[in-house]
């Protein structure tokens, strides 16, 4: 076998050894999901009637209201809810290097990189249940999206590639972390910066300073791109910002989780 196949059964392996460690956890993975569906709540019947009546200017979500503002907030939760699950990974990240088996794991004639893709498919994987969970709660609420099956898979794709983006930063931010308390916290900023995009609200509702963060975050070309693929809106270049930023952060803390790896001792 060549080393690029050992690799490809090395990952396999350790994405079993992860799928694993999520179904013996159930209630990390119930915690991670039910985040996004209570914000899906609290912000389309708390703040939907109010927040909805500045939206009759935004294609395909409606004409203002509570079932207008449900149609443009959902690719937001759906961001929210990449954001949870990296948080997670951070976690079992920070277990794997503090636990000592990560000490074992070195002794043993795997290849290197093949653990921390575990951790990122497992990642992955759980990202898009939780993206069908919310879709489907969404859907009951009453979340009518007007694209084909074409626009809805695109959608899944730019949410496939960002939900890896964000599972290798949560990885790095795992391995540089001291305790498994402080890869808890570390990656917060991840489920704050939908807040901070287009995903709750229009970006021309921000004061200045403000919507000039939020124009040029990852995360508001990847809602709009979302957004405009489900309701036949101008997507325009989101789709190449979203991807170029999914690859970009994709490599930069692939590249640093690697280095982390290789460097830092099991503790």
């Amino acid at each position: 076998m060549t080393h690029l196949a050992y690799t490809l059964a090395d990952s396999r392996t350790m994405l079993r050894r992860q799928l694993k460690h999520l179904l013996r956890y159930p209630s990390m993975t119930v915690l991670l999901l039910g985040m996004p569906v209570i914000f899906l709540l609290l912000f389309v019947y708390v703040f939907g009637g109010q927040l909805g009546a500045g939206l009759v200017h935004v294609p395909g979500v409606g004409h203002g209201g509570r079932d207008a503002y449900l149609n443009f907030v959902v690719p937001g939760i759906l961001l929210l809810t990449l954001g949870a699950a990296a948080n997670g990974t951070s976690i079992l990240v920070a277990m794997d290097m503090t636990g000592g088996i990560v000490a074992r794991f070195r002794t043993m004639s795997i290849a290197r990189g093949s653990v921390l893709a575990g951790h990122v498919l497992g990642s992955v994987i759980q990202a898009l249940l939780g993206i069908v969970v919310v879709t489907g709660i969404a859907l009951a609420l009453g979340f009518r999206p007007t694209g084909g099956p074409l626009a809805w898979l695109g959608a899944l794709a730019i949410l496939a590639l960002f939900a890896n983006a964000m599972a290798w930063v949560a990885t790095a931010l795992g391995l540089v972390a001291g305790s498994v308390e402080t890869a808890s916290n570390t990656p917060m900023f991840l489920t704050l910066l939908p807040f901070l995009s287009s995903g709750f609200v229009t970006i021309a509702s921000m004061p200045p300073g403000l919507r000039q963060f939020a124009r040029y975050q990852p995360f508001t070309p990847v809602t709009d791109a979302v957004r405009g693929l489900l309701f036949g809106g101008t997507v325009g270049t989101n789709v190449v910002w979203a991807a170029v930023w999914s690859v970009g952060i994709t490599v930069a803390c692939y590249l640093w989780a690697i280095r982390l790896y290789n460097r830092q001792p099991a503790k």
